[in-house]
């Protein structure tokens, strides 16, 4: 779990500049735009519910905030 977080926010940041990247260069003329935005949206739906399954599993565990006084 320690690398495929990372990993699926890097993709989630990549898929919004390759979205970005298409707005930009196709000046609203293509449906890349929309394509990549649909996958941001769906790898962060992903990530939400595998985090919610490993924490669940207990492969992760909720430590809380912890404020130093």
């Amino acid at each position: 779990m320690n690398w495929i977080i990372p990993i699926a926010f890097l993709l989630i940041l990549g898929s919004l500049g390759s979205a970005l990247f298409f707005m930009m260069r196709d000046k609203g003329k293509s449906s890349k735009t929309v394509y990549s935005l649909m996958l941001r949206i769906g790898l962060s739906i992903v990530l939400f519910a595998g985090i919610w399954i490993a924490h669940t599993l207990g492969y992760i565990q909720s430590t809380g905030i912890r404020v130093s006084a």
